[in-house]
């Protein structure tokens, strides 16, 4: 099974490249880096979770509106990651067209 996370083009969220700077906000506040990356986990999750509903489901251990909430919310969450994925891109494509 392909992992959500990677179809989403994060392919590990808790990497960072070799040499690479991770700036953290002076306000001490979250950084872009640490937001994406909780995107992708709360993404996980939830698809952990709604995976684990419909094997449930299948042994009659988790009704069937238990099931499709949780499907539901995966849906939603893995939605989210695509919307945030993005407009990341897009950002990435307008600052690359600026001129210097």
């Amino acid at each position: 099974m392909v992992s959500p996370i990677a179809s989403l083009g994060f392919a590990n969220p808790g990497a960072v490249a070799k040499g690479a700077h991770v700036a953290k906000p002076p306000d001490g506040g979250t950084s872009f880096a640490d937001l994406i990356r909780g995107v992708a986990k709360e993404t996980i999750e939830a698809s952990k979770i709604g995976e684990a509903s419909a094997l449930g489901a299948l042994t009659k251990e988790t009704s069937l509106v238990d099931v499709v909430t949780a499907v539901t919310n995966a849906e939603v969450a893995l939605e989210t990651a695509v919307a945030v994925r993005d407009r990341v891109i897009a950002a990435y494509q307008e600052i690359i067209r600026m001129p210097i």
